[in-house]
């Protein structure tokens, strides 16, 4: 989740549920208070405060006509743009799943360094949920992932699921239907990660690939494999940030108390509506890029509103970025997927939605939904966690581990204060992470570099 995003929620926590931030506050770290970032729990006093949030963004929409000329450019530039602007060739692909989603994938086929002379080694990068590609690339070339991969020598395809910014097209649906909504990470990861690995594969005439995901990126791959073990052969090694498949132990307050129903249902649907969440727009753009600036004085918010979600890490925090990163995101996503997500934190299993007792015995021939065969996944895999991430706990990543069927390396981050995000935008994310992974795949032999 990003920072608008969380920010709404906790503004809205505040309005509809003022007896909530005692709740919240008691579990946020205790931090000496910064000139730029300050405590979170030091803006407990908004809970005396009357907000009209319609008003705040009607501000924010009027300021709009004064800012375009100002506005950075990264921020309005859609992936395929972004990618040419920095001189890499990139190409826009469309994929039909099995059940009628129209997916973008975008392909970085050489770089400056590698030209397109030989047969380069696929590499699939998967983003986060209400993310989408550009998160592989906003830090820029040298510090961006999807760049770096293409430096390296990869044949980079950067995926776009069901319901972002670049997948948001069906063959018989449109976004306003209810049904065109109705998923969660099971049917991304059955239906959309499988019609995009056997294009990729097609396209590039090879018989496996590199797996990289972040976060969703990472469920969806354990949902694929343990549900069709025949894609276990499709991927020669998979490489896991941030993995999220058991989420009982996470350290987020804001999600525990989202999560475990202390905020009534009714609030939760007022931001996200009955069927998507918050989607991109152009007028979020410009938003985040008002309230997120260098020079915004509400930029202390963004920044809380990820280390709330996320995990703290202000030395890292490249704030220069925050009106870029929040102009991408969020991207888009379905309900049904934080549902899916919520069930998870509660009943502390990794399984399939639960519709309830009547509709699962129909379903699943069982009152209560299956878990997912993780035994199942023998591609080698590879996780990379870290302690400070809330949203991924050391705990959880071992019990996952456990049960994989082929893990071949758990990898503790050498930086003790990275979070969530960190291993997208994080200052030193090439130098504790991208760098290792890439001596891991030049060096394990499973890719032909």
């Amino acid at each position: 989740m990003h920072p608008l995003n969380i920010l709404l929620v906790f503004m809205i926590i505040i309005v509809h549920s003022k007896s909530q931030i005692p709740v919240l506050i008691p579990h946020l770290p205790s931090l000496p208070p910064l000139p730029t970032i300050p405590r979170l729990s030091d803006l407990a006093f908004l809970q005396n405060v009357d907000y009209d949030i319609t008003a705040i963004f009607q501000k924010v929409q009027t300021f709009y006509k004064s800012l375009p000329s100002t506005v950075k450019e990264d921020a309005l530039l859609a992936v395929p743009e972004l990618v040419r602007k920095y001189g890499y060739p990139c190409e826009s692909h469309s994929v039909t799943s099995s059940d009628g989603y129209i997916l973008t994938l975008h392909r970085i086929p050489s770089s400056k360094n590698h030209q397109r002379d030989k047969l380069k080694p696929a590499v699939f990068v998967q983003h986060g949920i209400l993310s989408s590609s550009a998160d592989w690339l906003i830090p820029g070339p040298g510090k961006a992932l999807g760049y770096l991969l293409s430096d390296a020598g990869f044949d980079v395809w950067l995926g776009n699921v069901r319901g972002n910014r670049y997948s948001r097209k069906h063959v018989w649906l449109n976004t306003k239907e209810p049904k065109f909504w109705d998923f969660s990470f099971h049917e991304i990861a059955v239906y959309d990660l499988p019609a995009m690995i056997d294009y990729i594969l097609n396209q590039t005439n090879q018989e496996n690939l590199t797996y990289i995901g972040h976060s969703q990126g990472t469920t969806v791959f354990y949902v694929l494999c343990s549900e069709k073990p025949e894609y276990n052969d499709k991927i020669n090694m998979q490489l896991s940030l941030s993995p999220v498949g058991y989420m009982n132990h996470l350290l987020s307050p804001l999600m525990h108390v989202l999560a475990r129903g202390e905020v009534p249902l009714g609030i939760l649907a007022s931001l996200i509506g009955m069927n998507e969440f918050l989607p991109n727009t152009k007028f979020l753009a410009v938003a985040s890029h008002y309230l997120c600036s260098d020079i915004s004085v509400t930029q202390i918010l963004c920044s809380n509103s990820y280390f709330a979600m996320c995990g703290f890490n202000q030395r890292q925090m490249n704030s220069t970025l925050l009106p870029v990163i929040m102009a991408h995101n969020p991207a888009g996503a379905s309900t049904k997927q934080f549902l899916h997500y919520a069930q998870e934190i509660k009943s502390g299993k990794f399984r399939q939605y639960d519709y309830g007792s009547v509709e699962n015995r129909q379903k699943y021939n069982r009152s209560v939904p299956p878990d997912y065969k993780l035994e199942n996944i023998v591609a080698p895999t590879y996780l990379y966690y870290s302690r400070n991430d809330w949203l991924s706990s050391e705990i959880d990543v071992n019990r996952l581990a456990a049960r994989l069927g082929n893990l071949r390396g758990k990898f503790l981050v050498s930086d003790p204060k990275l979070n969530h995000v960190d291993y997208l935008y994080s200052i030193n994310a090439p130098e504790v992470l991208y760098k290792p992974m890439l001596m891991l795949m030049k060096s394990s032999g499973l890719v032909d570099l």
